[in-house]
Formats: C-alpha cells, structure tokens, sequence
C-alpha cells in the first residue's frame, strides 16, 4: 500500500514552534496550493491543506520559512478524529510532511519578508506599461536600482555584468 503526497504551495502563516511534554519540536502550518484549472467566472482557485511536521524537521521548518514562503512539503496522509467540547466527535485529515524543501531563493525570501517584493513588482508593472505605450519593448534593467538588491553581482560568474550570455548545445554537460 501507498500513502504518499507531494505538495507545492505557499504558507499561510508563520509557522509557530511548539514541544510536546516529552520536548519533541512540532509545527502546524498550512499551506495554500493553486488549482489546476479556473472556476466559472477565470479565477483559480487554492485548497488550504492542513500539515504538521515533527522534530528536527520541524525546527528547520520554522527557522527557514515564513507567511509567504513558497516550500515543497513530502509527507502522507493522516486522519484523526477527538470528541470536543460539546461532543461531538470532531474528524482531521492532515498531511503529515517528513521532508520540505525552499523553492525560493533567500533574496527573494528576504525581498518578500520585509514588504519590498509588492513594491519591486509594481514598480516593474510600471515600467513594463509605460514601456509598451511608448513602444520601448526592451526588458528594464533594474540592475541598478540598489533598494532591492543587487541583482548585478560582478564575482557572480553567471550575470556576465547583465548583458547576455551566448551558450550552445556544445557547452552543455547533458
């Protein structure tokens, strides 16, 4: 039998770290995935999928991610039921991830954390329709425009200072 899952989705909130009385490290979050297909009226529409994860994994977890994070979540499904306080046995169905991985660099991460990253993407909005109007349809280079990053970085070998890097199949190791 199989129980697997693979989840790819944005947090809907902090992660809060809690321990259990024994101090095993346990997080409940939710993460928000997008449908596959639109609904009657062009929207897409998202699930809100209930997860916990434990232990070191855990302690990673919230070390690592925040509201926003865009994470990839490997786990099972798990459900549970409990009686509540009027009785009423009360059914959970949650996903149980073992693994996750960031699907996001740490700059955008950081860019999005402190409230740039809507700033940064109107800004490009901007640019890019103004751009169309005049019939500029060059890309921006916004390289540099130090307020959010430096996306120019001269000892990284893969910019080539912003300017385009001519490869072909040869250079390629596949």
């Amino acid at each position: 039998m199989i129980n697997r899952t693979v989840l790819v989705g944005r947090l809907t909130n902090d992660p809060e770290l809690k321990y259990t009385g024994n101090g095993i490290a346990v997080v409940t979050f939710t993460v928000a995935v997008n449908r596959q297909f639109t609904n009657s009226q062009g929207e897409r529409e998202a699930d809100f999928i209930r997860c916990q994860m434990w232990r070191k994994a855990a302690e990673n977890f919230c070390n690592f991610t925040h509201k926003g994070s865009l994470v990839g979540i490997d786990g099972r499904i798990q459900t549970r039921s409990y009686e509540n306080q009027q009785g009423t046995r009360v059914y959970v169905t949650e996903v149980v991830a073992e693994n996750f991985s960031l699907l996001e660099s740490k700059n955008s991460n950081q860019i999005q954390k402190n409230g740039e990253y809507s700033n940064y993407q109107q800004q490009n909005s901007i640019q890019n329709q103004q751009n169309s109007q005049n019939g500029n349809l060059q890309p921006q280079n916004n390289s540099s425009n130090g307020q959010y990053g430096n996306y120019s970085n001269p000892n990284d070998p893969f910019t080539n200072g912003g300017q385009r890097i001519d490869i072909n199949d040869d250079d390629l190791p596949f």
